[in-house]
């Protein structure tokens, strides 16, 4: 009961900063938008549709990890946390209270990137649900390393790390806009040592119905997200007990 109340006053905080917000739900849309419009002034296929809506609904998701860096950062520099720390919770319990509000708000930043793209051409299919559910987990990856980087670092340094780095890494190294294989090399290598070019690939085999390919490729981002979480819980574990000796 404490957990799921806790989980309730986290969903009360996100929705309460209705400027970021709008702004982690909106500036994909926009991203989405601009390069679709690139796209119908030239005469070649640069950003198809299809293949370009999996790919901005990944890069999207790295703003749940300021969310979810931010309010817990936010909360270990507050009384609001030493107040916690009196009560029975484990750091699983306040680590699924900060995850669970940010789960449905992943699940609507994703379908907004699909209605626009139904809006600008894609067809309507299940297949678009399926797609929902197989970029989930890569949700929870962002999810993750929101916690795990507010468990550890300041407000500041958050912004810095889940904003800046992570967003931008997110973008280049996910083959969002373009294949990886162009640059290849030791950037290539990257990009498929993490999780996001394999959510944008298990993303677009879903909505191209290319059902017998999304599961090699999601092993990785579900592997990628249990680690993370449990690092996380690792981390918090170990905040506590320097704050609460």
């Amino acid at each position: 009961m404490k957990m799921s109340s806790f989980a309730i006053r986290n969903a009360k905080e996100l929705l309460r900063d209705k400027l970021n917000l709008a702004f982690g739900i909106g500036f994909p849309v926009i991203v989405l938008l601009m390069l679709s419009l690139i796209q119908s002034n030239v005469p070649v296929e640069l950003f198809s549709i299809k293949n370009l809506t999996p790919g901005i609904a990944v890069f999207g998701l790295s703003f749940i990890s300021l969310f979810s860096g931010m309010i817990i950062a936010k909360d270990r520099t507050s009384s609001f946390m030493l107040r916690l720390f009196t009560s029975p919770m484990k750091a699983r319990d306040y680590i699924l209270g900060y995850t669970l509000p940010l789960i449905p708000m992943s699940a609507l930043q994703i379908l907004a990137c699909f209605l626009v793209a139904v809006l600008l051409g894609l067809d309507v299919s299940i297949n678009i649900l399926l797609t929902v559910v197989v970029l989930m987990p890569a949700a929870l990856v962002n999810i993750a390393i929101g916690l795990l980087c507010g468990s550890i670092f300041t407000e500041k340094q958050v912004g810095g790390l889940c904003g800046a780095l992570l967003t931008n890494g997110s973008a280049w190294l996910s083959g969002a806009w373009f294949p990886v294989e162009l640059v290849g090399g030791a950037f290539k290598a990257v990009a498929e040592a993490l999780p996001f070019m394999h959510a944008v690939n298990a993303g677009r085999y879903a909505l191209n119905g290319e059902y017998n390919r999304i599961m090699p490729e999601l092993v990785w981002v579900i592997g990628y997200a249990f680690v993370l979480m449990v690092l996380a819980i690792i981390a918090f574990t170990k905040k506590m007990e320097s704050d609460n000796p």
